[in-house]
């Protein structure tokens, strides 16, 4: 007899159990009601795309964690996020398509990175970005946080802040410190603010090359305190005469007062002077949003403006912004940490059984009846005991059975049981639908 195989998976992909999956398709339909709402468009790319024109513009670690492989005579790869397909496929059909250009894209990308704790080989992105052709209104700027608000307000897991920021107020403000060529080493430290502390963060500046007093400066700034509109009137009075700081400083005061006009509560946002999102593919408003319970969880939404999308597919300029939820490891953390839980083992409504099979036809009647009107429901087919059918919707649990006996059959009814209280009454096919739907 030849040796079974062991059933197993590769470490790095995520699969799930029913309870589970219902939550997660829960939360991701969330998502998707709430990009549509916003008008944002439907697109689905590839999972496979051809190796040079994905890779354009990869390099150094992301070229490294790309599954590549060859078909025939082509060079292939799995798509590891969806802004370069995104890029591609704008560069491919903008003749086709109006501008702006609003779509959402939830698919799996795939990078072939270490498994570790909120970490995937293969995981679910939900994107939002608009495109502009030669430019695009700091409208969008305000949309994008407008679209995480009410995504995570619906979600329900917690109290969320939303961090913004504008690339250009810390590009300017380096210039103005004669820093301008420190920036990467400078961001990448600010970076470490929160773990570190102020002192620690200041000792690691200088023994980096930066001089005291500009450390001083650099700590001072990036611990402004204060409301957004109490931050923005602080840096102001900086009195910094640099005009790449001063715009950025405007477009952050005109975004926050766009955000209001949205409708975003104070309570959930503000702005955040350590964000960069990048060293180099942002270059004006930059997110992050936490979870202001489960800081560990990190940003749980990302995103920023990029000046031109399409530079490595075309001459025409395309600049965009956008955000995305990494779903599968969002869903991971909270799952792990409590803050959800799978407690849904069916989507059915109404589970139809027969005391026998002789009754099949007139319970498959009654279920084609519920479903047409709109309650999911499922028939039990399987010749066995009724003892045993009812455990098999409790194990399910299902909050109603639809049991058709012989009295049911001669009157046409159904004794429809409520699983959770026990109740139990004879009633029409239609009245049952009634009770369902209350």
């Amino acid at each position: 007899m030849a040796e079974k195989m062991t059933p197993r998976i590769l470490p790095g992909f995520m699969e799930l159990l029913p309870p589970e999956q219902i939550l997660f398709n829960s939360m991701y339909d969330t998502i998707r009601r709430n990009y549509e709402k916003f008008g944002f468009l439907p697109l689905d790319t590839p999972t496979i795309e051809l190796s040079e024109v994905l890779l354009a513009k990869a390099g150094g670690e992301t070229e490294k964690q790309i599954y590549r492989f060859e078909k025939g005579d082509n060079d292939l790869s799995l798509r590891f996020d969806l802004t370069v397909p995104l890029a591609r496929y704008v560069a491919q059909h903008s003749q086709e398509l109006a501008f702006p250009f609003k779509r959402y894209q939830m698919s799996k990308v795939f990078r072939g990175e270490r498994p570790q704790k909120g970490r995937f080989r293969e995981f679910y992105q939900c994107d939002i970005d608009v495109i502009g052709d030669e430019k695009l209104d700091l409208i969008y700027d305000a949309e994008m946080p407008a679209v995480i608000y009410n995504v995570f307000r619906e979600l329900n897991i917690g109290k969320f802040t939303i961090k913004l920021n504008n690339r250009k107020i810390l590009s300017g403000f380096f210039e103005s410190l004669n820093l301008s060529d420190r920036v990467t080493d400078i961001l990448r430290t600010i970076d470490k603010f929160d773990k570190i502390g102020a002192q620690k963060m200041r000792a690691e500046l200088i023994s980096e090359g930066i001089p005291e007093a500009d450390a001083d400066k650099i700590l001072s700034f990036i611990t402004i305190s204060g409301s957004a509109d109490e931050k923005i009137a602080s840096l102001n009075r900086l009195g910094i005469d640099n005009a790449l700081f001063c715009e950025g400083v405007d477009e952050l005061a005109k975004v926050v007062g766009y955000m209001r006009s949205y409708g975003i509560d104070d309570a959930y946002f503000n702005i955040e002077l350590t964000i960069a999102r990048g060293l180099d593919y942002y270059t004006g408003t930059v997110y992050e949003t936490n979870l202001d319970d489960y800081p560990a969880l990190g940003s749980v939404c990302s995103g920023g403006r990029y000046d031109n999308l399409t530079a490595y597919y075309t001459d025409r300029k395309l600049p965009g912004i956008g955000i995305s939820i990494g779903l599968t490891r969002l869903f991971s953390q909270l799952l792990a940490a409590g803050i959800i839980s799978a407690d849904k083992k069916s989507l059915v409504k109404v589970l139809v059984v027969p005391t026998d099979l002789e009754k099949m036809n007139a319970c498959l009647k009654a279920a084609r009846f519920f479903r047409n009107e709109d309650i999911p429901c499922d028939v039990y087919s399987l010749d066995k005991g009724l003892k045993q059918k009812m455990k098999y919707a409790g194990r399910l649990a299902v909050p109603f059975v639809a049991l058709i006996g012989d009295d049911e059959l001669r009157d046409g009814k159904v004794a429809l049981k409520n699983m959770q209280s026990g109740e139990q009454t004879v009633v029409t096919v239609a009245e049952a639908a009634e009770i369902m739907k209350k």
